[in-house]
């Protein structure tokens, strides 16, 4: 069993006796750093509110002149997509809306469509995909208003769709339903009561240099970087409008908080930003009324390939002997497009994560994902 440290945001050494206690692991992270096909990674594991082990691989430059760092800043992706949920929810426990309602209630551009708060957050909606010009929008409410113009592709609540246009537009609700804008919402009732002093969609000028290079592989097998792309330099802002999809930078120290929270049933530290029903709904499996075949993620492997089925912000484990994902009955979690994972498992009082910044280009020389690997050896590593 790992030694047990108090959680806090220090990113300095780690553990000395942390190493020889993850041996397995140790070297399974070390070889996918050392052998060159990731240039460098942040682990971190804790137990019961408590650091198990938290280290940091490699460089977070591809010049590797700088190593990486426990505090080094990371593109989250569709992580976000977590916390996105959790400020629709947290306006649920406020009463001023509700899972079921209408998102036309609150959003005139949807009044003609039968589309759920629900089926936004378990992407049943039956949305179509965002075009480029959706992607280019002005702000969230631009956004929302070119969503509610799209053709659907499914009736709502017939098809699990994997699609960022759910995210968006529960971004955009939660600004209609509080009446401020997206960012300041999450500020006021995520970020800054639990402390998480590094997550944001941009990044201040003095900590810049925290940030990680965003690679990719080329043809022949090569790690370079990934163009600047939506954003211009590493830390601006990766979409004109506040993304709940996928716009958020943060860091291993900052989601650990809000993971804790999650396993602390919605508090930490003495405060509380969700009810414990709410994330218990949050953790449960809300796909149970659709058959294995309807339940697609688009670009992202079947669902039902991992056995797995899919809560409110994120994948729910099921009681299946097929399941290739390790961890208990209701471990929950998600990952993000540049290789960033997590998992939250209440019964093991378990957080994991795994953050790298690494965009596959699906060609033959991609690396390997190293997300079931690693929380095949998290787990392995508990029992010892």
């Amino acid at each position: 069993m790992f030694a047990l440290a108090a959680l806090g945001f220090a990113a300095g050494p780690t553990p000395a006796n942390a190493a020889a206690q993850a041996e397995p692991l140790d070297a399974f992270m070390g070889h996918a750093i050392d052998s060159g096909r990731y240039l460098g990674a942040v682990t971190l594991i804790s137990r019961d509110g408590k650091i198990a082990d938290w280290r940091a691989w490699g460089h977070r430059d591809l010049a590797r002149t700088s190593p990486m760092r426990r505090d080094t800043i990371v593109r989250i992706y569709s992580m976000t997509k977590t916390v996105a949920t959790a400020a629709v929810l947290a306006l649920m426990d406020d009463d001023k809306l509700a899972l079921d309602d209408p998102v036309g209630r609150h959003l005139p551009e949807f009044s003609a469509r039968p589309v759920s708060v629900r089926h936004l957050l378990t992407h049943t909606s039956g949305f179509s995909p965002a075009s480029e010009a959706m992607e280019k929008s002005a702000d969230l409410k631009a956004y929302s208003e070119a969503a509610g113009r799209l053709p659907p592709a499914a009736a709502p609540g017939t098809r699990f769709e994997y699609n960022s246009v759910n995210a968006e537009v529960a971004s955009r609700l939660v600004e209609a339903v509080s009446g401020m804008a997206f960012e300041a919402f999450l500020r006021q009732r995520i970020f800054v009561p639990l402390g998480m002093r590094d997550t944001g969609f941009s990044v201040p000028e003095s900590e810049r240099a925290r940030i990680a290079d965003m690679t990719s592989t080329d043809g022949d097998g090569r790690l370079v970087i990934w163009p600047a792309g939506d954003s211009k330099r590493p830390g601006d802002t990766m979409r004109r409008y506040q993304s709940g999809a996928g716009g958020l930078y943060s860091t291993a120290g900052d989601f650990a908080r809000f993971c804790h929270m999650l396993l602390g049933s919605g508090q930490l530290d003495g405060v509380r930003i969700l009810q414990g029903s709410t994330v218990e709904l949050m953790m449960a499996n809300q796909l149970t009324q659709l058959d294995p075949t309807h339940r697609s993620l688009g670009t992202r492997p079947p669902v039902s390939q991992y056995q797995e089925g899919f809560g409110l912000g994120g994948f729910v484990n099921l009681d299946d002997p097929k399941r290739e994902r390790p961890g208990s009955v209701g471990a929950f979690g998600w990952s993000g497009a540049a290789a960033t994972y997590y998992m939250i498992d209440r019964k093991q009082g378990l957080v994991a994560m795994l953050l790298m910044q690494h965009l596959p280009q699906g060609l033959a020389r991609d690396p390997e994902k190293l997300s079931l690997r690693f929380y095949n050896l998290v787990y392995q590593t508990l029992v010892r």
